[in-house]
């Protein structure tokens, strides 16, 4: 399990570096428009707008944000609010990551722009690797939330508040950069849209902020929320180091000099896949963690080893590599946070889909076909497709997405089984356990 910061970290921080500018923030004084609330939801808080640190510990705030009353709509907007659109379609919800994408301070003017900006949005994550090879293995959704008024409160200050459809709120506990929602309003906009895995409420507003809700949905099943503002050239990046704790499992790879409690870590080994209490060489004697790729080049630079420094600790714990995203922002995932990545889209994501239904006996006549989404990696490769009969290889059969039943050459009335299995082989995986699960398979019925 992912670990979190002890919710005494703000004060700690406070206390030990007072004049840091992260530090500053998650000191600041409360303001009359964000009064005090009892703890609920622990939120992971963006790094300074200018600093290095691609997040700043975690926040236990109001799972029901600020209190506000349901937006004051015209009947125009009301019947605009809640509508639901596919904007990109990569398949059956069943067989695809589907991703939710949810605008707060949209008036019902601006939904145009609210549309605009998820696709923007979307296509700064598919920019970065893993999510650039594996783009259509995923669906996204949008669904309209019509805002009573444009923008969203603490934009600009403290005291600014605005009637929208999700609470969306700057200087959450008092740390300006901290943008909070209402998650049960969240979770009503998301049960509209079919099965979501991952959500991203987008903030009317160019301010710098963010949030991460990474504990799974108990009830929607979603694995996490990213709150991020549409206008800031950062946002997108805020996102996707939030995606990295709730798709990939990856811990926080910053760590805090001088702050009392967190000079050195003494706990047992961590579950994360990225940080560790081994050092490079017990590590490989080991031949656990990331020992597969220690000596790399990695895309975030330099090469995999055991850095000193992560998951908020300044020593006792290891992390893969100096600079990924996951410690700053603009930085690609090192090596093991892509194997990470790209495992936790397999586990929502299949590689092949059935054209033809699996749950009825194919005949002479019929043919049993599958769709297998493209990769878009730069080596070019593509996933692997086998075909079986009885579990006999048909190699004739390879790279095909459709069999007919008469190829299989059948010489009795017996009923076969005829099996595809679609292989997703990339080097970017190296644990046999989680390469296992990079594999398809359907199963026909088949009989002359």
């Amino acid at each position: 399990m992912r670990r979190t910061v002890r919710p005494t970290l703000r004060t700690a921080l406070a206390a030990a570096c007072a004049s840091a500018a992260l530090l500053a923030a998650a000191a600041a004084p409360a303001t009359a428009a964000d009064p005090p609330r009892p703890a609920g939801v622990r939120v992971e808080i963006p790094g300074p707008e200018h600093g290095g640190d691609a997040g700043s510990g975690h926040a236990l705030v109001p799972a029901a944000g600020r209190s506000q009353a349901a937006p004051r709509l015209s009947e125009a907007a009301r019947a605009a609010d809640g509508r639901v659109t596919k904007t990109i379609d990569n398949g059956p919800t069943a067989d695809r990551l589907d991703v939710v994408v949810i605008g707060d301070g949209y008036t019902a003017g601006e939904l145009d722009r609210f549309h605009a900006d998820a696709r923007a949005k979307w296509a700064e994550v598919t920019a970065v690797e893993p999510y650039t090879t594996y783009r259509d293995l995923f669906n996204v959704w949008t669904v309209d939330a019509v805002s009573a008024q444009s923008g969203v409160s603490g934009d600009p200050g403290p005291d600014t508040v605005r009637d929208t459809a999700l609470g969306s709120y700057f200087w959450c506990e008092s740390i300006e950069r901290l943008l909070c929602v209402d998650q049960p309003k969240v979770d009503a906009y998301v049960a509209r849209a079919p099965a979501a895995d991952l959500v991203i409420v987008l903030a009317n507003s160019a301010k710098y902020g963010g949030a991460g809700y990474n504990e799974p949905s108990a009830t929607l099943g979603y694995e996490g929320i990213s709150t991020a503002s549409a206008g800031h050239p950062k946002s997108g990046q805020v996102a996707i180091h939030e995606t990295g704790h709730s798709l990939g499992k990856l811990a926080d790879e910053y760590f805090y000099p001088g702050v009392p409690g967190y000079e050195k870590y003494t706990g047992a080994e961590p579950g994360d896949p990225n940080t560790s209490t081994l050092d490079a060489g017990r590590m490989a004697a080991e031949r656990t963690k990331w020992y597969r790729w220690l000596g790399e080049t990695s895309p975030d630079g330099g090469t995999v080893g055991a850095y000193e420094g992560g998951g908020y600790y300044v020593t006792g714990l290891y992390r893969p590599t100096d600079n990924s995203l996951m410690r700053v922002l603009g930085k690609p995932f090192n090596l093991p946070g892509v194997e990470a990545m790209t495992t936790g889209f397999h586990r929502h994501a299949r590689l092949a889909t059935p054209l033809t239904p699996t749950d009825r006996t194919l005949r002479l006549r019929h043919t049993a076909k599958v769709t297998v989404p493209r990769l878009h990696g730069p080596d070019g490769r593509q996933p692997e497709i086998r075909w079986y009969l009885d579990g006999r290889e048909l190699k004739r059969f390879a790279g095909r997405t459709e069999v007919r039943v008469g190829e299989l050459w059948l010489l009795d009335l017996r009923g076969h089984k005829l099996s595809v299995g679609v292989s997703d082989r990339t080097p970017s995986v190296r644990d046999p356990e989680a390469a296992r699960a990079l594999t398809t398979s359907l199963t026909w019925d088949v009989r002359l």
